[in-house]
């Protein structure tokens, strides 16, 4: 059934690059904060090497991966195939936030699609790849990519996306603090 990997070799490569969608889990350190799972879309999960991921965060209502990260650093990426043989695989490891202004942020930018709303790319130094059968996990057909996302992004512009970021990413729902170029341009 279930396995540890020591590394995503090449097999676990292929794995993570069929996958249309995947799901992002990170916490606070308070057990009174909120924990949080979102999932992700939209060709964004990068392999970098044999225990490195990164994915591109796109603008959103909340920041609190983003918040959990700057905090303590916990996080796990898992993906399940909802077609063909059943089958997750769990990333668990520490993550690190690249915002705009931060070096290696426009290297890393280029491994993505050239769209609009990208607000930070989450670099994962994996410490624990394991899967298990995913005999419980429904089948799905996938059709597409939404494209409401990428659309809304087009609309706002520039400085809509960023007066919007200031209003919804300056703080976690646990006030705990998110992006930092936001905390900049708010003094």
């Amino acid at each position: 059934m279930g396995k540890l990997h020591e590394e995503i070799g090449a097999d676990l490569r292929a794995f993570i690059e069929a996958q249309q969608m995947f799901f992002v889990a990170s916490a606070p350190l308070d057990s009174n904060g909120h924990v949080n799972l979102s999932p992700k879309g939209q060709d964004t999960l990068r392999v970098l090497g044999p225990r490195q991921l990164a994915y591109l965060d796109y603008v959103g209502s909340g920041a609190e991966t983003i918040a959990h990260l700057r905090e303590n650093g916990r996080i796990v990426i898992m993906m399940c195939t909802v077609a063909g043989a059943p089958k997750i695989v769990r990333f668990h490891g520490q993550g690190r936030v690249l915002e705009p202004q931060d070096q290696g942020y426009e290297e890393l930018r280029t491994l993505f699609p050239p769209v609009p709303g990208g607000r930070a790319i989450i670099t994962i130094s994996v410490e624990r790849i394991s899967d298990s059968c995913g005999f419980g996990v429904p089948l799905y057909e996938f059709q597409r990519q939404r494209s409401q996302m990428i659309d809304w992004a087009e609309r706002m512009g520039a400085d809509g996306l960023a007066e919007y970021q200031a209003q919804k990413n300056t703080r976690s729902i646990d006030n705990l603090p998110a992006l930092k170029w936001v905390e900049r341009s708010g003094d």
